[in-house]
């Protein structure tokens, strides 16, 4: 793994990514932090955060991601990785952790605004609000955190794809929808109707994408009747429980609201293992996408 993420890490640099990547993060997060910090006075690091959120999720991160092991597809090259003596596990993980390690390394640039925030206010006049260094680094951690996030379902993208390009707008249209989460959530009807036919139909798509990801349509189709029957007793014995169930779900599951707690310099430890949790679950996904490939 370690001969891996040298390899990965040392490539960043070598070419022009890295260099590409840590730049336009580090422009835009400097451009918040003149406009919000320098010129408006404020000692209130997050919104620079806030502000960047939206750029970092749905151009930065499918654009560093975009690649990772899709250029390996395309190159044919992946099939080194199946009779690598290294096992696909450690293969996918010092990728990650490439990823991780030049995000962090843009962070760890970042960090050192909110100290020369605190010596301009320090060498203002009497009376300025001094920075609340707990919500200026609990913002900070909660970014990283939920960039690791992101990163991650960017890789499993890229593992599904020849493209670079079907990779980054892939990557760009999920992640658009995870911003959004929260506002369609409110946006779609309440009715416990509309929540049993809208779940009814989901489960059938699901169960057509597990017959394609297995290939076995006995198999697909046993668990989608299955999941049907279920979701329609369910239905019958506790109708109440529907209403509304759709916009509480995705609410509850937006990985952009769980970053609201880290803005007001909470440690948050709830999102914290929800944030480690949808990192595992991506990378866990992509190792198991990649071993299927090797045995096929």
């Amino acid at each position: 793994m370690l001969a891996v993420y040298k390899k990965e890490l040392r490539s960043y640099f070598t070419g022009m990514i890295g260099w590409v990547f840590i730049a336009f993060f580090l422009v835009l997060v400097g451009l918040y932090f003149m406009v919000n910090n320098l010129f408006n006075g404020s000692t209130d690091f997050s919104p620079v955060f806030q502000g960047v959120q939206m750029f970092f999720i749905l151009l930065l991160v499918p654009v560093l991601t975009m690649r990772i092991i899709a250029e390996e597809n395309r190159q044919k090259t992946d099939q080194l990785l199946y009779t690598a003596p290294v096992s696909v596990t450690k293969i996918i993980l010092g990728k990650y952790f490439a990823l991780i390690t030049l995000f962090g390394l843009a962070m760890l640039v970042v960090c050192t605004y909110p100290l020369i925030l605190s010596g301009l206010v320090k060498g203002a006049a009497t009376g300025t609000e001094s920075v609340d260094f707990a919500i200026a680094y609990g913002s900070t951690l909660g970014f990283f955190l939920l960039g690791s996030a992101y990163i991650a379902i960017g890789m499993f993208i890229s593992s599904l794809t020849e493209s670079q390009v079907i990779a980054a707008v892939a990557s760009g249209v999920i992640m658009i929808f995870t911003y959004l989460m929260t506002s369609l959530a409110e946006m779609l009807p309440t009715s416990h109707t509309f929540v049993f036919w809208f779940l009814a139909v989901l489960v059938v798509v699901l169960a057509i994408a597990l017959n394609v990801w297995i290939h076995n349509g006995w198999l697909s189709a046993l668990i989608g009747i299955l999941a049907e029957v279920a979701l329609t007793i369910t239905f019958i014995l506790n109708t109440e429980a529907f209403d509304n169930l759709l916009g509480n779900t995705l609410s509850s599951i937006s990985i952009i609201d769980r970053y609201n707690n880290f803005m007001l310099g909470i440690f948050d430890v709830s999102a914290l293992v929800y944030y480690l949790s949808v990192s595992f679950l991506f990378v866990f996904i992509t190792i198991q996408r990649i071993k299927k490939k090797r045995w096929n």
